[in-house]
């Protein structure tokens, strides 16, 4: 198959486009070459989802030209993306779960007779998977499907519709290391044989410099900076997404990296302050969704849970902090036994950052003042008198607090669900961590945050650490977990299956106890080729 008759060219000039007042995109202009995998980085905020929006016609361009294949178009609806074979693949699945890998392929074309051939559809169906580079039982039903054959399933309909230009919105944030080695090493193939052209949006500088051919980056609705992924590197691909003026920010990260790397190993005597032992608990349609976990923590000492999305890391995470029932099992503090009540965590000094902070840990209407009270509002000196709360004393602490976690803007009145989702994690912080701390558990901490941000939050993780606290740091992100752990245990399928020691740890053979293979050799897996250069 040729370059020119396939795979799509498409170049996007000077665009814009303002919300109110507001402008998310401001003369940005982009090229993606065919047969080429173009890696699009940025903060949040950046602009990657506004440009993307216009290529796929949920959100139409203000100002710019599009161009498909050398020829200008207007791209109004998705419909018109479609028929000029731009698809998308989205972050999360978009899979029809109680119907098969044939059924959800049929549905992907929108437009179905009231009829359906199903011995024509079926042999059609065949022959296009045959053509495939990676192919999937058609019968099979997609609920029994892991998270890389659901993420191969979801490019296997646009490639079943004919597309020519296939956009990936953060393609590997649910896969194992294997997995996204797998897919995204199936992109590339594709795009050198010149079947296909792929315009990735990710946050991973390591899938960029193994996967991509050309990057930009955004930053702040600009064009930070484009070029081939040949001709720069991490950091300074870093440089570009933060901007001269944050680069004190960057150098937090290294700093933070730099003492991890030099710390010395926890101390094997320290108190054990978190222990759970054969807990058990279901998860909302009574099912076991975690089966008998044992697991300990020193103080001092981070341990990181790492696991596809969906293992049992949700009710793990919600029995710990008192949201969910204990089925079986037991918890403790410091060695006595621990319930999980409200009086508990205050008189243990148990402390929790939970995913998705605004849904979980805050209220959206109330002030970044009265959330930051939401621990201890009946008790002094916030309240007085017996029952009366101390507005002003409410009021001070609350600056206080914000001060010092940089909570911006550095309002207590203001509404916290109006704060982006940085400074609504950093006001959580100050909450949890503004007080002494001995258990600390933390949940995918900085999910879909900025760099600076997630600099800042993991040196506030590290920070809880070193001063003592024992800390369970779940995250699906396992970059994150070989930065900040010190041992990292898998789960997988409601079960702790795996454990090593972070500065042991191997990538493959974690990813291998995450897809549930940990009845064979993981050792003998081995690292992608293209990666071993850029893993440090």
């Amino acid at each position: 198959m040729s370059t020119a008759s396939h795979a799509l060219d498409v170049e996007i000039h000077n665009a814009g486009k303002s919300f109110g007042a507001f402008r998310a995109l401001d003369n940005v202009s982009i090229k993606v070459r065919a047969g080429t995998v173009h890696a699009l980085l940025g903060e949040n905020g950046a602009g990657k989802s506004t440009l993307v929006k216009g290529l796929v016609g949920y959100g139409v361009l203000d100002e710019g030209q599009i161009s498909v294949g050398n020829r200008e178009v207007h791209i109004t609806s998705p419909r018109d993306a479609q028929a000029l074979g731009i698809g998308m693949v989205y972050q999360h699945f978009t899979l029809a779960a109680g119907l098969s890998v044939e059924e959800n392929l049929l549905l992907a074309r929108g437009r179905l007779p009231w009829k359906i051939d199903w011995k024509a559809e079926r042999a059609a169906l065949e022959t296009f998977m045959k053509s495939m580079p990676f192919r999937l039982p058609l019968d099979a039903p997609v609920s029994g499907l892991a998270a890389g054959e659901k993420q191969k399933l979801e490019i296997l309909k646009q490639l079943y519709l004919k597309q020519r230009f296939l956009i990936l919105d953060e393609p590997t944030s649910v896969l194992t290391p294997q997995e996204a080695d797998e897919v995204l090493g199936l992109m590339r193939d594709l795009t050198t044989r010149g079947e296909l052209t792929v315009l990735m949006i990710t946050h991973k500088f390591r899938e960029v410099m193994a996967y991509a051919d050309d990057v930009t980056v955004l930053r702040k609705g600009r064009q930070a900076g484009s070029g081939a992924v040949s001709g720069t590197n991490r950091d300074a691909l870093a440089a570009l997404m933060m901007g001269a003026d944050e680069t004190r920010d960057h150098a937090v990260m290294e700093a933070v990296t730099a003492e991890r790397v030099a710390r010395k190993p926890v101390d094997a005597a320290a108190q054990i302050r978190l222990a759970i032992r054969t807990l058990s608990v279901d998860d909302d349609r009574g099912h076991a969704a975690v089966k008998h976990a044992s697991l300990q923590v020193r103080a001092g000492e981070i341990l990181g849970i790492a696991g596809v999305s969906g293992n049992g890391q949700k009710e793990l995470v919600e029995a710990l902090v008192g949201q969910r029932r204990v089925k079986a099992g037991e918890m403790e503090i410091d060695g006595r036994a621990y319930r999980a009540t409200r009086e508990e965590m205050t008189q243990r000094r148990v402390f929790a950052i939970p995913e998705e902070p605004l849904k979980n840990a805050c209220v959206a209407s109330m002030s970044v003042a009265q959330n930051l009270a939401l621990r201890d509002f009946d008790r002094a000196p916030l309240r007085r008198g017996g029952w009366r709360l101390d507005r002003r004393a409410m009021r001070d602490r609350a600056a206080q607090l914000i001060g010092e976690f940089n909570v911006r803007p550095p309002l207590p009145e203001r509404a916290i669900g109006t704060l982006s989702g940085g400074n609504v994690q950093r006001a959580v912080l100050a909450r949890e961590l503004g007080q002494p701390v001995d258990v600390l558990i933390v949940a995918n901490p900085v999910f879909g945050l900025d760099f600076a941000s997630v600099a800042d939050i993991h040196a506030r993780i590290m920070a809880a650490r070193d001063a003592g606290a024992a800390v369970l740091l779940v995250s699906e992100d396992l970059d994150e977990l070989l930065e900040l752990a010190d041992r990292i245990a898998v789960i997988a399928e409601g079960e702790l299956v795996f454990e090593t020691s972070a500065a042991h740890a191997d990538r493959a053979t974690l990813g291998h106890y995450m897809a549930g293979h940990g009845d064979t050799v993981a050792q003998n897996v081995p690292v992608a080729e293209p990666l071993k250069e850029v893993i440090e």
